[in-house]
């Protein structure tokens, strides 16, 4: 690999790379630092195919974002002559031990990966084991397809498993539904004011070569045990107190947190008197 610097005009985004790029509270100190000194850790970068000093992102979208929100008119980035297939593994394996990584990323980033080493001759029978030219070195063979299969579910199921309001195990399994028995679930989910329980959707997998509406709408209105007696809430109430990245375990955890600070003040002050 070469190093040089690249006008921002000729960087492109990875085609198809699973990884978001959001303007969260992250971004605003990766921004805040490129302000400072600059992009430290050069980009890597391969040529175009059919261009003329074009090139394409392997690592280093947000660094990029970064460099474009500060008005950067280029940046340092590493030149690696590789094919598409090859770059494709490159773009998962440099972003799959982030500390922060959504199930979204990791499925599609997975998914990315199985289809690139197929290129190569590695069946899908070999790259779902932990093992050098696998997919991943810490995840197995299994739990690498089942996040394969959230890649099947609607963009809105999936937000949700984002977000934190839906399970891995239960995503998995909604993913054997089809995309019209999917948007039925979701529908039931606003109606109920309810995510499914794993049991829920174990049931509907197993009937889902025949399930009709009106059976997953059954299923949906079951009261399950975690249902009873609770105070809900409305997410648009609350969830301007909290950064957009925040994931509803987050949320919870900040309210409990809060809440009990509440209880010892007032403790104190019915201990004052």
């Amino acid at each position: 690999m070469k190093i040089k610097d690249i006008p921002i005009t000729k960087l492109h985004p990875f085609e198809g790379h699973p990884y978001k790029v959001l303007d969260d509270g992250e971004m605003d100190d990766l921004t805040e630092s490129v302000r400072e000194s600059g992009v430290l850790s050069p980009l890597i970068v391969r040529p175009l195919e059919g261009t003329e000093n074009e090139y394409e992102v392997i690592s280093g979208h947000r660094r990029l974002h970064a460099a474009e929100r500060v008005g950067m008119q280029s940046v340092p980035a590493f030149v690696h002559e590789i094919d598409r297939d090859e770059a494709a593994v490159m773009v998962v394996d440099s972003n799959l031990h982030r500390e922060h990584i959504l199930p979204s990323e990791k499925a599609f980033a997975y998914k990315l990966k199985m289809e690139a080493l197929a290129h190569r001759g590695i069946t899908c029978g070999q790259v779902g084991h932990k093992s050098r030219d696998g997919i991943s070195d810490t995840d197995s063979g299994r739990t690498v397809q089942r996040y394969i299969r959230l890649t099947k579910l609607i963009p809105e199921l999936l937000q949700m498993m984002d977000e934190g309001r839906i399970a891995f195990s239960v995503g998995v399994e909604l993913s054997f539904l089809n995309e019209r028995q999917q948007y039925v679930v979701l529908d039931a989910i606003d109606l109920n004011d309810c995510t499914p329980s794993y049991s829920q959707v174990c049931r509907m997998h197993r009937e889902a070569g025949t399930i009709t509406a009106e059976r997953i709408s059954e299923i949906m209105a079951e009261e399950k045990p975690n249902q009873r007696e609770q105070i809900r809430l409305r997410r648009e109430d609350f969830r301007k107190y909290f950064p957009s990245s925040y994931t509803d375990q987050q949320i919870m955890r900040d309210i409990m947190c809060g809440l009990d600070l509440l209880k010892r003040q007032r403790d104190r002050n019915r201990d004052a008197r």
